[in-house]
């Protein structure tokens, strides 16, 4: 799939410019406000110095800035990291200590899941209670145990390090509807030998005492954007984004991703004159402290742009890692795959294999309706990652460095980052030059229908699915007819791009949003067609809450019934 022009342009690509930022956001710790800021006038002053205009807004974005925590139990102090959105308790807060045992997610798939164990532990054994648990502090985890009555979490991490995070379920800033849901109780990460030493003296009935200390608040902060217009049909664009606030000095995660959008628009500004449609690259603060509050701004601020105008939106986030010569568990939405597919083969001359995005890594857009594709990047071997002896984490290409200290400049690879570059490049340009966008959505209905099947056999004879099968298939029959037409060019390539993009503003939120449009679901794992999910939770329900379940269904099925024969009836009316 990698076109002429974009065969010509990777001749351009060149790692001085990305290695160079690289080395220098090595040296420079990115998570506190104003450090964030100045590595956003850095990444401006390069783009200016290789001759391509940016603009940098400033947005006023709500963040929690965690610096110190610890866990004290009798006269024995444990180090510790409060997660972004943890409640400051800088003076401390003493409960008895409870231990509730959960499993360490076995790979990126499940990594964002809520605690299943704390969802079967008594409320009665942890209300009041410190829980001690494994993993990560993530939303679904601490909200988990602040329903049963948690007065604060700690959470075991895999290994020696302590990783660095944020535990809020609200996606970007808040507003009134989403502040009841905000964080209300201290959150520490410990490491895993501490946290064996913390579940023995749990399981002895000691009390302990959190110490957290972070600010909140209200952060102006910096947010580059580059417009690299197309020839043909400006207008439109292809969103290419990651973020640039880190951890540390984050360089796995995601100085190279910052280092390869730098370069991707020093290359396409010098080509500009061979873009048919353009691409806009955005660099996010308020990534780790503010849960996407930087790339969320945007959304909200540009919605109806991006609703009218954007082909695409591309995430960037942790490309060109040691050790990551596989391209598995790439996220793609099922329009997209056989297109990513090709351009991987192409450019790497690998076979790839990826997963429905995750609800992480800037997928700020889902609400609006954007077919997308990409988010972590290469990664390592699972048969390396097994000889390491390495866990699950959520990026840096598998290497355990991600959200720690120890992701330095040795986790970048300059061979992995060229060719990284140049398959975000080759995407790029395959869809901003397509003369039919490269996305089939032959292939979402095929997934509408797996995901149905697994929700009727879930919900048995408690619930009808026909209407909802008989919709897929209208949308089938239709789909396949309008690519006919399309192969034959009875319909012509703006008319067919016009309905292949109104596909995904309809499609798109009916699997990846539970709320309207232009709203933000939260920070959680959200099941296919989300209005009907509920159905996979029957089987292990409580018989009393089944028939509000079949409440639940009857509407969510309704909704999205209409928005099958919505997209339907516009594929219909093509040609």
């Amino acid at each position: 799939m990698s076109s002429t022009a974009a065969a010509s342009m990777m001749k351009d690509v060149s790692l001085d410019a990305p290695w160079e930022l690289v080395e220098t956001f090595s040296r420079f710790p990115r998570w506190k406000p104003a450090d964030v800021n100045a590595a956003g006038d850095m990444i401006a002053a390069r783009l200016k110095a290789a001759g391509v205009p940016v603009t940098v807004h400033e947005p006023e974005i709500y963040l929690s800035v965690p610096f110190d925590a610890s866990v004290k139990v009798g006269g024995t102090t444990f180090r510790a990291k409060p997660p972004a959105y943890s409640k400051s308790v800088p003076d401390g807060m003493t409960a008895p200590l409870v231990y509730v045992p959960a499993q360490y997610s076995k790979s990126i798939a499940t990594l964002f899941n809520k605690n299943q164990d704390a969802a079967l532990s008594a409320e009665a054994r942890i209300r009041g209670k410190i829980v001690i648990s494994e993993g990560f502090a993530f939303p679904g985890k601490i909200l988990e145990f602040e329903q049963k009555g948690a007065v604060g979490v700690i959470a075991i991490n895999p290994g020696v390090d302590i990783h660095w995070g944020i535990c809020t379920s609200i996606w970007g800033t808040p507003d009134l509807d989403d502040l009841p849901r905000k964080p209300k109780i201290p959150v520490v990460a410990v490491s895993n030998p501490d946290g064996k030493a913390l579940i023995a003296l749990a399981e002895k009935g000691e009390t302990g005492t959190l110490v957290t200390t972070l600010e909140e608040g209200w952060y102006k902060q910096k947010l580059p954007v580059v417009d690299i217009p197309g020839t043909e049909e400006p207008e439109k664009f292809v969103l290419v984004h990651g973020h640039y606030d880190s951890w540390d000095v984050g360089v796995g995660d995601n100085a190279t991703g910052d280092a390869t959008m730098l370069e991707l628009a020093r290359v396409l500004w010098k080509n500009r004159g061979q873009l048919k449609r353009s691409v806009r690259i955005a660099w996010w603060p308020g990534h780790s402290t503010g849960r996407y509050a930087g790339s969320t701004w945007f959304a909200d601020a540009f919605a109806l742009d991006l609703d009218r105008n954007c082909l695409a939106q591309i995430n960037c986030d942790s490309p060109g890692c040691r050790w990551a010569t596989e391209f598995r568990d790439i996220s793609w939405m099922t329009e997209t795959e056989a297109f990513v597919k090709s351009v991987i083969k192409d450019v790497a001359g690998l076979e790839s294999h990826g997963e429905r995005p995750h609800r992480a890594g800037d997928y700020a857009f889902n609400n609006i309706g954007l077919s997308s594709f990409f988010m972590l990047s290469s990664t390592m071997p699972e048969e390396l990652r097994a000889k390491k002896g390495y866990y699950a984490v959520g990026g840096c290409g598998g290497n355990i460095a991600w959200h720690t200290e120890n992701d330095t400049i040795e986790i970048a690879d300059k061979d992995i980052l060229l060719r990284d570059i140049k398959v975000y490049l080759a995407s790029i340009v395959g869809v901003a030059n397509a003369d039919v966008l490269p996305f089939d959505w032959r292939a979402t209905a095929k997934e509408f229908a797996q995901s149905l099947d697994g929700y009727r056999k879930a919900a048995g004879d408690h619930f009808d699915f026909t209407p909802t099968a008989d919709a897929i298939a209208r949308l089938s029959t239709a789909l396949d007819a309008f690519h006919a037409k399309v192969a034959a060019n009875a319909i012509g390539p703006k008319a067919a791009n016009a309905v292949i993009m109104r596909l995904a503003r309809i499609l798109v939120p009916a699997n990846f949003s539970k709320e309207a449009r232009f709203r933000h679901d939260p920070a959680m794992p959200v099941l296919p067609l989300p209005t009907i999910s509920v159905a996979a939770e029957i089987p292990a329900m409580d018989p009393a809450h089944v028939g509000f379940a079949k409440v639940t269904l009857m509407r969510g099925q309704n909704r999205l019934v209409a928005a099958l024969d919505e997209a339907t009836a516009l594929v219909a009316s093509a040609g």
